[in-house]
């Protein structure tokens, strides 16, 4: 006959959760993006339920030294809205990544999480730091 096996399906408070630390120097944004994304939804680990979040801490390093491919440093633009009229801003991706590198990756990072009730908790565990200091490095000892 046949052989029963039942699906895995992690609890909430079973989550253990790791602190990984990623360097960005000369790393493509968008291949950087989907890496962190996977480690914060869990999708790398054999305990992967949809319904809980069970990924990691990551702490991304030199988050001012990403790349992009092609013309994308000058051509590639990111657009906010008052919602008064002529409330529109526009900004290329070097002028982000000068002024705030960290917006720009936590950016790239949200578009690819999944749009549900978990992005914004996923998103919390992301520490993007400028330079090379690991600010974070007592908590990775403890955990």
């Amino acid at each position: 006959m046949f052989q029963k096996f039942k699906t895995f399906m992690q609890k909430k408070e079973a989550v253990e959760r790791n602190w990984l630390v990623i360097d960005a120097t000369g790393k493509v944004l968008g291949h950087l993006a989907t890496d962190i994304a996977t480690k914060l939804i869990g999708k790398d680990k054999p305990t992967y339920t949809p319904n809980v979040d069970g990924g990691d801490y990551v702490v991304l390093l030199n988050a001012d030294k990403v790349e992009v491919t092609g013309n994308k440093a000058t051509q590639k633009l990111y657009s906010s809205h008052s919602g008064f009229p002529g409330g529109l801003k526009q900004r290329s991706f070097s002028e982000l990544l000068a002024k705030n590198p960290e917006k720009l990756i936590k950016h790239a990072v949200r578009n690819m999480l999944p749009k549900n009730r978990l992005r914004d908790e996923r998103l919390n565990r992301l520490k993007v730091v400028v330079g090379s200091e690991n600010p974070y490095q007592g908590m990775i000892k403890a955990n």
